[in-house]
């Protein structure tokens, strides 16, 4: 089931996005700052905070992907698949 957060980062334009990703690592940092220098009232936001660049960044690839060439795509298929045999 898809989130309401991921749903509206689909409406997002690439540079929308790219500035809300920078945007929201400039916020985490201050946070992780502010929170080792006196402590935050709620230590959790800190984890909303990572999980949103994370979800962030997950649109920033899914649409590079989407975008690739199909060349792109079988070259990344290669390496997976040896990448795998290697393990």
């Amino acid at each position: 089931m898809a989130t309401k957060k991921f749903l509206e980062l689909q409406d997002y334009s690439d540079a929308d996005l790219q500035s809300e990703l920078d945007t929201t690592v400039a916020q985490y940092q201050k946070l992780k700052f502010d929170h080792a220098i006196r402590g935050l009232d709620n230590p959790l936001v800190l984890r909303e905070v990572r999980r949103d660049i994370s979800r962030l960044k997950t649109e920033v690839r899914r649409r590079e992907l989407a975008s690739a060439a199909p060349e792109a795509i079988a070259e990344r298929s290669k390496i997976r698949a040896r990448r795998r045999r290697k393990k």
